[in-house]
Order: structure tokens, then sequence, then C-alpha cells
């Protein structure tokens, strides 16, 4: 029988959850754009009211660690996900009915829709840690970042296709048509999470000797305590959340930058946004290769994720001083490719943290993985609610102060490229504490005993 570290989830397993991940994308793509637009468009409220419900629902996950030790107690992971995308399909379908009655009644619809994105957060925050938790304790090591890169391309073919297939019977729009279209693929996105995690757990459980699983004892307090304590555990929170700042602030600028700065239209400056996230696609898929399937293939891992999350954040800051610099070299500047390869550093720093995301959380065998995942999946969410209105307020702030609108994008994406610097100065201790960590340690345990780490 297999021992405690012997890895279970095999492609086909990566790729059941991947189908979670593709339905949970799926409820939050509409609520993050087609219910944006609505209210922005035929409602005719402020374009913050949407932004700032999409930054309400990143802070309601700042209780993913609970949600995680929740999982990390009962032993099971399942609960959580169908639960959770229980709530988020529900929290979806009620964004929408709040959005039609904010036709009707404009303060009883946003207050309505507060409720619903609250359900959206609990529901994304519940079944996201647990799914990134199971596939942390039952993925093999070669397979993190390739695993990473299924769940996240996954969850963009649910974007795209949720998308599309809901624009299709939107025609000719009506805020009942509305309700109707979202409630179906809410429903139709919990059933294909459901079926595509039924049993899945249980297999894998299977495969690990019984005694094996490590039930964590205590209260929550007590556990996000004993993990703060961990120094790799701490450092990399602050890493996620520097890195996801960085990250999210530029998402809301870009565009108008490019407009502003280079007289691009809206359908250019969408076709750039379009070659950005071309750009993280490629450096995703880059370090799938050679950090898993090569591995598989050839016996080896070229790079380390460590050395990967380093070098994306560094090509990401180098990309947005260029960015900051742009208004220097003129017309000739190279926008497109920049934007790319930006795209690419980005994309590489995320698959990278998240391999490492795993790779870490089940590194002490305590049975807190779900905790860990929790964690650092709230120091990212809150970092994503923050960073968008950071990043616009300051472009505000700074035109406010200097009359200078290029000046202000360019401080900006300066202040960003600083902060992936800061990050990358992050990523690289964290090696040194393992090194330290692994120098201090004492003599091998006897096999069946998990030495601790801390």
């Amino acid at each position: 029988m297999a021992g405690a570290d012997a890895p279970t989830l095999r492609w086909s397993g990566i790729v059941r959850l991947g189908l979670v991940q593709t339905a949970l994308g799926a409820i939050v793509v509409l609520c993050t754009s087609t219910l944006n637009r609505v209210m922005v468009v035929e409602l005719a409220l402020p374009a913050l009211l949407p932004g700032l419900l999409v930054a309400f629902h990143y802070g309601v996950q700042m209780v993913r660690p609970r949600f995680g030790h929740g999982a990390d107690v009962g032993g099971r992971t399942t609960p959580w996900i169908v639960g959770g995308m229980a709530v988020l399909a529900l929290g979806g379908i009620g964004a929408t009915a709040a959005t039609a009655l904010m036709a009707v009644n404009p303060t009883l619809g946003v207050l309505a829709a507060i409720v619903a994105y609250a359900m959206i957060g609990l529901g994304v925050g519940a079944a996201g840690t647990s799914q990134l938790t199971l596939l942390a304790k039952t993925v093999a090591p070669h397979l993190r970042a390739p695993a990473a890169t299924t769940l996240w391309i996954m969850m963009i073919v649910g974007f795209a296709v949720t998308a599309g297939i809901t624009g299709h019977f939107l025609q000719p729009f009506s805020f009942g048509r509305l309700v109707l279209v979202h409630s179906v693929a809410a429903t139709l996105a919990f059933a294909v999470a459901v079926l595509a995690i039924r049993g899945l757990e249980d297999r894998a459980r299977a495969a690990h000797d019984p005694a094996a699983p490590a039930t964590p004892t205590g209260g929550f307090r007590e556990a996000l305590g004993a993990v703060w304590a961990q120094s790799e555990a701490r450092l990399f929170t602050v890493f996620v959340f520097v890195a996801s700042l960085a990250y999210s602030m530029q998402e809301l600028i870009l565009e108008p930058y490019a407009g502003l700065a280079f007289g691009m239209s809206p359908g250019e400056t969408t076709q750039l946004s379009g070659a950005q996230h071309g750009g993280a696609l490629a450096g995703m898929l880059l370090v799938a290769v050679a950090g898993g399937l090569a591995k598989r293939l050839v016996g080896r891992r070229f790079v380390s994720l460590r050395t990967w999350m380093i070098g994306g954040c560094l090509a990401s800051a180098a990309m947005l001083a260029l960015l900051a610099a742009a208004d220097w070299f003129g017309p000739g500047f190279p926008l497109a490719a920049v934007v790319f390869a930006l795209g690419v550093g980005n994309g590489a720093f995320t698959i990278a943290a998240l391999g490492s995301m795993m790779e870490l959380a089940g590194a002490p065998k305590d049975g807190r993985e779900g905790l860990r995942m929790g964690l650092w999946g709230a120091a990212q969410a809150i970092a994503f609610a923050a960073g968008g209105l950071l990043g616009t307020g300051l472009v505000d702030l700074v035109r406010y102060v200097y009359a200078d609108p290029l000046g202000a994008y360019g401080i900006v994406f300066g202040i960003e490229s600083g902060m992936f610097v800061a990050a990358a100065a992050l990523a690289a201790s964290l090696g040194g504490l393992r090194a330290a960590a692994t120098r201090a340690a004492p003599p091998r345990a006897a096999p069946g005993y998990a030495m601790p780490r801390h």
C-alpha cells in the first residue's frame, strides 16, 4: 500500500479538478463582466458601483483561512468544494436578479447586490481554497506547475465559453432574459462541478495508508498562530500580497494609458489587452513545460519554481519600467511587444507561485494544507481588492497634483515596477530560509515519522 507521501492524483484527476475551476470561472465572469456592463451602460449607474462590488467580493475572501482550516479538521475537501460552488451559484443568480431590480428600485437593488456579491466571495473562497488544497495533497511534485497551468487555462476557457454562449442567448436584451440565461448558466456550472468532483477525493484517499493523513487538533486561532509562526509561510504570504498587488494595479490603467499616450482607439486597446493575455498564457505554458513536463520526459527539471517566480517578477518589473519611460522614446516605442513581454512575465510568476503554494502547503506534513492555502488565497484576494482601486486612485492623484496625465501613468508604472522588484527579493529570500532550515535540521527520523521543519 502506498505511503503517506505517495501522490495519487494523475492527469485524469487534474483535468476533473480543472472542470471545477472552469465552472467556478464561468459563474464569476458573469458577475465581473456582463453585470458590470449592464450597470454602467443599460442602467447608467456610476462605474464605481460595479468596481466596489467586485472589490467587495475579493474582500470577503479574507475568510479563506477559516475555510481551509475547516477542511483540514474535517479531513475532507469535497463538502467544501460542493458547498462553495452551491453558494457561488446562488450568489451569481442573486447578483443578476439584484441588477435587474436596480432598474425598478436602485436602492433596494444595490442592497441585494451587496448580499449577492458577499455570497460570491464566500463561494469562491470555500470552493477555490479547498480545490487547491486537494491538489496540493495529492499531486506529484513534478506535476505541480503543469497542474496549476491546467487549472488556470481551464478557468480562462470557462470565461471565454460562458461569455460567448451567454452573449448569444442574451440577444435581444431584456432584464428577464438576463436573469433566465444567467440562472441556467450558473445551474449548469454547478452541476458540472458536482459531477467532476464526485468520488475523486475518495479514490485519492483509498490509495493512501488510512493512518497517513494528519488531522490537526486545536482551534482556528491556535492553528493560524502555528502557521504564521513558520518563517517560510509568513514570508510567502507577504510575497503573494506584494506580487498580486503589483499585478492587479496595472489591470485598469494599461488601456487608458495606451489611448492617451499613443492615440489608440478602443478596439486597438482591446487588442493590446489581448496581446497581454496571450503573453501570460505563453509564460504559463513555458513554466509548465520547463518546470514539469521536461522532468517527466528527460528526468530533470531545468529551472526551479522559485527561479521562475524571481525571473517572472523581474521581467514584469523591467517591462513596467519601460512603460514608465515610454514617453521619452516617442512614437517608435514598441508598445505591443513590451505589453506581450509583460504578460509573459506575469504568467510565469503566477504559475510558479501557484506551484510553490502547493509545494509549501504540504511540506510540513502537519495536516494544515488547507489553512496555508487559505492564508495565501486571502493575501491574494486582499491585494486584488485593493489593486484596481489603488492603481486608478494613484493615477488620479498624481494627475491632480502635477496636471500631467502621461507623467501620472509613468509614475504609477514605476511604482508597480518597484513592487515587482520587492516581490522578487522576497522570493529570493525564500530560498535562503529553506537552505538555513536544511543546514539546521537534525538527522532524518526513522521511516514513518514526519520530522517537523520549523
